[in-house]
């Protein structure tokens, strides 16, 4: 194949591509522009922005607040990404390798039905009915806690600052389980079972099984859900505002509840969108260490 026609080649699939750069420039790329040149300007939302250049982002790397707030966001990842990763990936083993092998593959669909249901719930409503669950007064947990004889554990799991940001975690465990189960699933449909036979044959127990099958197999769909559930942690917002809107004292407050404070509560548009562009910007960062990671992972054709 020559130059020219390999040149021709590529470009019969320009027009295909124009569609999605349309979309990809209205929806994202225009707002992202206004909100960089929104960030560059001292604004309340309304009359004429004043321009001031970086100086929101000066004051934004002096803000101990936003510090204080990403140091939170690193344990909301840990508890979207890191853990839920984790337990998924060992369910999903198991009712694959165990409860599909022994029990058949009904069983093993229902429980994971089950637990992905947190993910198609509504936040708004999974955050109220843990609110209710979480209630000092008369919340559930407490009240089970009572009942066991163990009055002194009970507590304001969501009023107290020393408790309030591992309780979230807790509820974001169980909201994030589903995600990385069924794509772990679906991953393993793909895995030639003969693997698993020749490495039962040599008596290798499930847990090595796991961890020298398994986990090789489905390393692609590992660093999808690191990546997606790790931007979902960044930009989370919505189990924050429903369960304790950042308190209490911002001790679960995040970059992105922190945004909307400026935004709304404070109008300080130009603020809170230093603090969106930052985060974008590491968002962007972060995707390109991962598909290089996930590059590098990859083993050379033969």
């Amino acid at each position: 194949m020559t130059a020219t026609t390999w040149r021709r080649d590529r470009l019969g699939y320009l027009p295909y591509l124009v569609p999605g750069l349309v979309l990809f420039t209205g929806v994202i790329g225009v707002p992202f522009a206004m909100n960089v040149a929104v960030s560059l300007t001292e604004w309340d939302g309304v009359g004429t922005p004043g321009w001031v250049a970086l100086a929101n982002y000066r004051e934004l790397a002096g803000d101990g607040e936003f510090w204080s707030s990403f140091r939170n966001n690193v344990l909301v990842i840990v508890a979207m990404a890191v853990v839920p990763t984790g337990i998924g990936l060992v369910l999903a083993a198991l009712l694959t390798d165990l409860v599909d092998r022994h029990f058949g593959p009904r069983p093993a669909s229902v429980l994971r039905a089950c637990l992905y249901l947190p993910q198609v719930l509504p936040i708004v409503i999974a955050g109220v009915v843990w609110s209710w669950l979480l209630d000092p007064d008369d919340g559930a947990v407490n009240a089970v806690l009572g009942a066991v004889g163990l009055d002194a554990l009970a507590h304001d799991w969501l009023g107290d600052p020393a408790t309030a940001l591992w309780t979230v975690m807790v509820v974001m465990v169980w909201v994030q389980i589903g995600f990385p189960l069924v794509v772990f699933m679906s991953g393993l449909q793909r895995v030639d079972p003969s693997l698993y036979e020749a490495a039962e044959i040599d008596g290798a127990s499930w847990a090595r099984r796991f961890w020298h099958v398994t986990v090789p197999q489905i390393r692609p769909e590992i660093f999808v859900v690191l990546l997606w559930t790790t931007i979902a942690a960044l930009k989370v917002f919505g189990p924050i505002y429903v369960l304790t809107k950042g308190g209490p004292g911002g001790a679960t407050n995040v970059p992105s509840y922190y945004s909307y404070q400026n935004f709304f509560d404070k109008t300080d548009v130009g603020y809170g969108a230093a603090i969106s562009t930052v985060l974008t910007l590491i968002i962007v960062a972060l995707t390109v260490v991962f598909l290089r990671a996930q590059n590098a992972a990859e083993p050379e054709p033969s």
